[in-house]
């Protein structure tokens, strides 16, 4: 997936400006920048929810030029705001929500196929959501109705996912199973590309593309020299980055 001489707009107002970003296929890419810089602008351009011009290609291929139901095959979206009850209905199941995310894949009417049933139980138990199934999304604490919200996600069996904060409300335990989401779902041949805020987990990633003000400040490999200087310049040598045992982790400076 790639981006040329993008812009991205909330009205008449420029959020991004002239951005070229590589996103490499089958591999993950996470989106690192300041509050305000343009990471959920960027995601929310890729899906076809903000005006944009320029060029927004997947395979060489325009998406400009997908309907809006393959271009929801191609990409599952998680967006950062679904996560407030105000965004879903109080009346839906778990596993009505889940169901979701197999609409661009059902015709006009249709009720659920057995395939359908089948994505969207393993999706649901892959982000240990299965028990809640019964229960109302009222009912559910955030960081139950966030794996809710993930499930939906990968019950659409898209080839590219793109996931705002997926880590929010998430507990220490359910942090460390979407790492190993990831790994599964790249060992699929999926590609990943996730806002992160904890510079930690982005930094596990196999590409970082760092953003401010709206201009493309960095992207390379996260495990470059070249890339952790430029993520410190980035927060204006506020953090610094130490390595713990494989992984790096950004500290206060």
């Amino acid at each position: 997936m790639k981006t040329r001489q993008l812009n991205v707009y909330r009205g008449s107002c420029a959020i991004l400006s002239d951005l070229n970003v590589d996103i490499p296929q089958g591999k993950w890419t996470s989106i690192i920048g300041p509050n305000g810089a343009g990471k959920s602008s960027l995601l929310q351009a890729m899906v076809g929810l903000l005006k944009w011009d320029g060029s927004i290609t997947i395979d060489s291929v325009d998406v400009s030029t997908f309907s809006n139901k393959d271009l929801a095959k191609k990409i599952a979206w998680l967006d950062q705001t679904l996560s407030t009850p105000d965004e879903l209905s109080d009346s839906l199941s778990v596993y009505d929500t889940a169901m979701l995310g197999r609409l661009p894949h059902q015709g006009w009417l249709h009720l659920p196929s057995e395939t359908d049933h089948a994505l969207v139980q393993k999706a649901l138990q892959h982000t240990d959501a299965w028990h809640l199934r019964h229960r109302p999304l009222q009912q559910l604490s955030g960081g139950e109705r966030q794996r809710v919200l993930l499930a939906r996600l990968l019950a659409v069996d898209s080839d590219i996912l793109l996931m705002d904060e997926p880590l929010a409300n998430l507990d220490p335990p359910h942090q460390a199973d979407f790492l190993k989401w990831q790994e599964d779902l790249l060992a699929q041949g999926k590609t990943l590309v996730t806002v992160l805020h904890e510079i930690h987990f982005a930094l596990r990633a196999d590409y970082v593309v760092m953003l401010n003000k709206g201009k493309l400040h960095f992207q390379g490999s996260s495990q470059d020299p070249g890339t952790h200087q430029a993520l410190i310049a980035l927060f204006n040598g506020r953090i610094r980055l130490e390595k713990l045992g494989s992984d790096w982790v950004a500290l206060p400076n």
